[in-house]
């Protein structure tokens, strides 16, 4: 079988041990990225297995029509980049293993790069390699407030580690999300105002969709206390995932 593995740019796919489950087919992974159909047209001519790495490239109902060959699309997570009904009527089965259980990758990068901001860790760093020691006074989390908006499977796993440090925990969110929360213990903020004068870390876990591209307001930032810190996940930009897992660009700014 024709198999090809798209938007591999760290060349990670073949040092997993899953995929010695390939030997015997003709396998093709690109390291690149594209979202041209007359490219990918190109590039997959011969493909009878599609395997995507989460929704770095959109498989339209034009590209499907200019591959005949196509028999499966493997998927890992949810689909929107997908055109399920094209997918349909051409015949092409798409694989998705969206499963329950959660990034704890995502989690822990959230972690480092939230110790990092409030330990000033890179400027630090920085400031020791010109020469200088201790430049300043980092912000220790035990004892402060870590909101967690959106309280699914990997806003859980952030709010337990936030327990850990010792750090109070609040919720925002749909109220499903909520319930679930208070479900765990962890409290829910009484507002949406209320949330974000509170919190003096807030991580925000959920999909971009058209739904929630936009979901943090200008507003909803003015109310932040001083010096804190917001960490964005996967809703900035949804060309940043990685194979099995979420990479996410979390980026963190500091009032």
């Amino acid at each position: 079988m024709n198999i090809t593995i798209l938007d591999d740019y760290q060349n990670i796919v073949p040092t997993l041990a899953s995929f010695s489950r390939l030997a015997g087919h003709s396998v093709k992974v690109w390291n690149d990225h594209t979202k041209q159909v007359k490219t990918l047209a190109s590039r997959l001519k011969n493909t009878e297995a599609l395997v995507l790495i989460r929704e770095r490239t959109p498989i339209p109902a034009a590209l499907l029509e200019k591959l005949p060959r196509l028999k499966i699309i493997s998927q890992n997570g949810p689909c929107p980049h997908i055109d399920i009904d094209a997918c349909t009527r051409h015949g092409v089965i798409v694989c998705s293993g969206a499963g329950s259980r959660p990034s704890y990758g995502t989690a822990e990068l959230t972690w480092g790069l939230m110790l990092c901001a409030m330990r000033r860790i890179p400027q630090e760093v920085a400031a020791l390699k010109a020469g200088s020691w201790q430049s300043s006074i980092g912000s220790a989390l035990r004892g402060r407030t870590l909101g967690v908006y959106g309280y699914g499977k990997i806003g859980a796993v952030v709010a337990g580690y936030g327990r850990a440090f010792g750090m109070k925990v609040l919720a925002w969110g749909r109220e499903t999300t909520l319930e679930r929360a208070r479900a765990d213990g962890v409290s829910a903020a009484a507002s949406r105002q209320a949330f974000f004068e509170q919190c003096d870390a807030v991580t925000l876990h959920m999909r971009l969709t058209d739904e929630t591209r936009g979901i943090v307001t200008a507003e909803d930032l003015a109310r932040i206390v001083r010096r804190a810190r917001f960490d964005f996940d996967a809703i900035l930009d949804r060309k940043c995932h990685h194979i099995g897992q979420i990479i996410f660009a979390l980026r963190i700014l500091v009032r």
